[in-house]
């Protein structure tokens, strides 16, 4: 049995020439800083699902913004794709947010406030019990 998967290898492939040309290629002003975090390519190798995701702003109004622009330069890309790697059929771009790193960074948000919160819940319950133990020994 093969350890990797063609469409995994053409995924991968993908999603590092599209990095490079999003970043340089696409000259389209309203595009902001764009990643692409993970590509998946249908077993025809007829679609390339891109998922990629927005640095600083993600209100739904900028990634509705971002995702067309790259929809609009699709086939642009795709014919510089295919200048670059070596396939007889180049899959057919689609492009869609990844919620994943917004959402990371809502848990991690909410992981650290229970932490401080935790603390000092901790720390008040240090003090009220030591205030208590030297009331009794002042008695």
């Amino acid at each position: 049995m093969r350890e990797f998967k063609r469409t995994d290898r053409v995924a991968d492939q993908l999603q590092k020439e599209l990095a490079v040309l999003i970043q340089r290629e696409i000259k389209d002003p309203r595009l902001g800083m764009v990643t692409v975090s993970g590509v998946e390519v249908s077993r025809d190798l007829g679609y390339a699902d891109v998922h990629v995701t927005l640095l600083g702003d993600t209100d739904a109004e900028r990634v509705k913004e971002n995702l067309g622009v790259l929809k609009r330069a699709a086939g642009f890309l795709r014919s510089k794709v295919a200048q670059r790697v070596k396939l007889r059929h180049v899959p057919e771009l689609r492009f869609h947010f990844d919620e994943s790193v917004v959402r990371g960074q809502r848990l991690s948000s909410l992981i650290d406030e229970a932490v401080a919160e935790d603390r000092t819940r901790h720390v008040s319950d240090d003090t009220s019990a030591d205030g208590s133990d030297t009331d009794s020994e002042n008695s």
